[in-house]
């Protein structure tokens, strides 16, 4: 059985908050005080990998949710099979369940097509997958999780 790239990302993140803790990851143990783990630039990059394999997993589960064709170029035959299902009084929504691309991408390519004007979209301009939500939510997620994990670290005595 292989694993999955999500399963090594968890098992590293795992192992990565146990070092953060100053355990061992495969024992739970205590580290040495002396540890070059306990130095603050190192937790700073070790806590950079935790956000960065979190942002990666965030992003492949929302990957996971759009369609299956986006981001693909269109055909000149998908092309003419949105054009006769437009001019046939078939919906968008219709439309992009059936080609498996999103809303937006239908809508966008109508406009280029010049069957649609950019009035007449339901939907905005830009990547459809991306979260309305505001920019600074994440960062202020990530923040509380990073004071989660060092407020869960064990004390360790310091050299003199």
């Amino acid at each position: 059985m292989h694993d999955t790239q999500a399963d090594k990302d968890l098992r590293a993140g795992e192992t990565l908050k146990a070092l953060i803790q100053g355990l061992d990851p495969r024992t739970g143990e205590a580290l040495p005080a002396e540890s070059v783990l306990q130095r603050a630039e190192v937790l700073r990059a070790l806590l950079a990998a935790v956000a960065a394999l979190e942002h990666s997993a965030a992003r492949a589960q929302r990957r996971a949710l759009l369609p299956a064709n986006v981001g693909r170029t269109w055909s000149a035959e998908e092309e003419d099979t949105l054009v006769a299902a437009f001019k046939a009084g078939e919906t968008p929504e219709a439309i992009a369940r059936r080609h498996r691309r999103t809303l937006r991408a239908i809508e966008a390519r109508l406009e280029r097509l010049g069957l649609l004007r950019a009035d007449q979209r339901v939907t905005r301009g830009g990547f459809s997958g991306v979260s309305d939500a505001a920019p600074g939510r994440a960062a202020r997620r990530l923040a509380g999780r990073r004071r989660a994990i060092l407020a869960h670290k064990k004390p360790q005595r310091r050299p003199r």
